[in-house]
């Protein structure tokens, strides 16, 4: 793999230098795993990591599909000797685990929001992977200077969203690319969604309007889930008629990942079967709205 060894990162605040030395950061006369650049409230928590490893883990069947597009997507977009790859919102760490096996001459960044969950996530990764703590509408990375940038299910958790993907075109280098997941469904925003401290629900309509107005021009679209959104759609109508208790709803979000991994083989084969499909058609609908943009200038 083409190392990060001896890269100088922007320092954080309070900090003059900051150098990534292939194990680690030197911040002054300190060495860190993980360079924090501090941030203010938002729609994750280290709680949120925490609960849904707990229900669905690594192996859930919409997580192991989302992995797969993404995976396959930068490898497509942006996966060449000496690529460099952040992966903004590493949560556990699972997908950055997958490209570095499936691109391993490429060099990985990984960012999170919650300094909590990176440092689960350094525990489980290589250590020759750089962890970043930031603010994605405050991104500290210099200007053009990442080559394919992945985010799953991240942008539903951020207010200024608009002001996250304006920060991505800047980041990402001409011809770069943007690899990103969101729920679908702006119509279906429930109860789940509240305790998951999503802002809001996408139509893939108002996502591709977004991602291109902040600069990019769009490579790919379409849906994850296709064949198992008639069932999400109908559970999302009956959640938004209920009345959960706030004090309920972690133990209600739960139950309800834990449930969905009873379709197990049957709902993993009818996802295999609509990967193929996204490779002839545009999938119209589906739990998550999948789109790759292209920096082209």
């Amino acid at each position: 793999m083409s190392g990060t060894a001896g890269l100088d990162f922007p320092p954080p605040p309070g900090a003059t230098t900051a150098r990534w030395t292939g194990t680690a950061f030197t911040v002054g006369g300190e060495t860190r795993r993980i360079l924090a650049y501090g941030s203010a409230p938002s729609g994750w928590t280290d709680h949120l990591t925490d609960l849904h490893e707990a229900a669905a883990g690594a192996d859930h069947f919409i997580d192991v599909a989302s992995r797969s597009h993404a995976v396959s997507e930068v490898a497509r977009a942006a996966g060449g000797p000496g690529a460099v790859v952040l992966e903004v919102g590493i949560s556990s760490g699972f997908l950055l685990d997958e490209m570095i096996r499936r691109l391993p001459e490429a060099t990985f960044i990984g960012a999170d929001y919650t300094l909590g969950t990176l440092e689960k996530a350094a525990r489980r990764l290589p250590g020759h992977v750089p962890l970043l703590q930031f603010d994605l509408t405050e991104c500290p990375l210099p200007t053009a200077s990442v080559d394919a940038a992945a985010l799953l299910n991240v942008l539903e958790h951020i207010e200024h969203d608009t002001t996250a993907l304006a920060q991505l075109h800047r980041i990402l280098k001409p011809g770069g690319a943007v690899i990103i997941e969101v729920p679908a469904g702006e119509g279906l925003y429930d109860r789940y969604d509240k305790a998951l401290l999503h802002w809001r629900r996408y139509g893939m309509s108002t996502l591709v309007r977004r991602v291109e107005d902040a600069g990019f021009q769009i490579e790919r679209r379409s849906h994850l889930g296709f064949f198992l959104y008639p069932g999400f759609y109908a559970a999302k109508k009956f959640g938004r008629a209920q009345d959960t208790p706030a004090a309920a709803l972690d133990a209600s979000v739960e139950r309800s990942i834990s449930w969905s991994r009873r379709l197990g083989a049957v709902a993993a084969a009818s996802l295999a079967l609509e990967a193929r499909l996204r490779s002839i058609a545009y999938l119209p609908f589906g739990i998550r709205c999948l789109v790759t943009g292209r920096r082209t200038a």
